[in-house]
């Protein structure tokens, strides 16, 4: 079983679906926990975290701003007085836009929301990060290594960018003491992004595809959080776990 008592976690995207799921599990763990959120605040989760005795703080932070993510990280530190486990989670697909008719600016934002938040938040953290036993988890996606969906490219390449950047990071600070990993989630349910993007019948095909016979949800992301933020994951670094079903296998 985690203990994380006496560590201080920060969750990206922490308000809604699988970043709130993985701020309350790590909360249940002993975590003290800081999120962010943008257009669904954060006030449950910090309730919710507060009733398990836990210190908790959340704020509107626009994680493709550096200056924002530098701002907030700081301010985590300076309220909580540390940073051991940093979830970069905040992402999104955005939209589904084929490439023969894609507008540079999705291209940026799809890239920005999900692969240069991710860069922003590991080099602020890491600024804090000064003894050995930190941890980077990075929430990265299936599509990362099967293209995803109709009009996903955008979100496939950046997805496939951080498991990139998850390993040249991990090599890059495994002498601090700081592992590195990324999370690869497959058909997720009770998250915003199917319930905005993908038909209820696609979602029902790609949910027949699964080999162990179901959705995952929220808790199953949270479950490989809060292993990889562990004492006990002290020898993983580099990796990018399939929470997936086996999806990706048929």
């Amino acid at each position: 079983m985690a203990d994380l008592r006496e560590h201080v976690a920060l969750v990206t995207g922490g308000s809604i679906g699988i970043g709130r799921a993985i701020a309350l599990a790590l909360a249940a763990v002993g975590a003290d926990i800081a999120i962010t959120y943008r257009t669904h605040a954060g006030d449950e989760v910090v309730k919710e975290a507060r009733a398990l005795g836990r210190r908790a703080l959340a704020l509107p932070v626009d994680v493709t701003d550096a200056a924002s993510v530098d701002q907030f990280v700081d301010e985590v530190v300076a309220r909580l007085g540390r940073l051991d486990v940093v979830v970069a989670n905040a992402g999104g697909l955005i939209g589904r836009v084929p490439v023969s008719t894609m507008p540079d600016a999705h291209w940026h934002a799809v890239l920005d929301t999900n692969l240069s938040s991710a860069f922003y938040l590991a080099r602020a953290s890491l600024r804090h990060m000064n003894k050995p036993g930190g941890r980077i988890i990075l929430i990265s996606s299936m599509a990362a290594f099967t293209g995803g969906g109709p009009g996903a490219a955008a979100y496939a390449a950046a997805k496939a960018g951080m498991d990139g950047f998850t390993r040249a990071l991990a090599k890059e600070v495994a002498s601090r003491g700081i592992t590195v990993n990324a999370i690869a989630p497959g058909t997720i349910l009770d998250t915003p992004f199917h319930e905005t993007f993908t038909r209820p019948e696609d979602q029902k095909s790609a949910i027949a595809r699964v080999p162990v016979g179901r959705p995952g949800y929220p808790s199953d992301v949270a479950a490989a959080a809060v292993y990889l933020a562990s004492r006990e994951a002290s020898f993983v670094t580099g990796e990018v776990f399939k929470v997936t079903g086996g999806q990706e296998l048929t």
